[in-house]
């Protein structure tokens, strides 16, 4: 199984967030936002702080993705 972030991008351009302010504001560090934008695994707790910042739950910014 893979995870895949494209609900978190989906909801910062309906929020109207850039990913730069979105980094910003959440103090995340260049390593971990190149593993988000390759939908690899980051740390849980930046996953909590991701959905703190965006009042939403994780489902609502991953998702698995089954592979054959």
């Amino acid at each position: 199984m893979k995870i895949s972030y494209k609900k978190l991008w989906i909801l910062l351009a309906e929020k109207e967030i850039s990913q730069v302010a979105f980094r910003k504001d959440l103090n995340i560090s260049s390593g971990t936002m190149k593993k988000l934008r390759k939908n690899e695994e980051v740390a849980l707790s930046v996953l909590l702080r991701i959905c703190k910042y965006l009042n939403c739950n994780i489902g609502d910014i991953c998702g698995v993705i089954q592979e054959l």
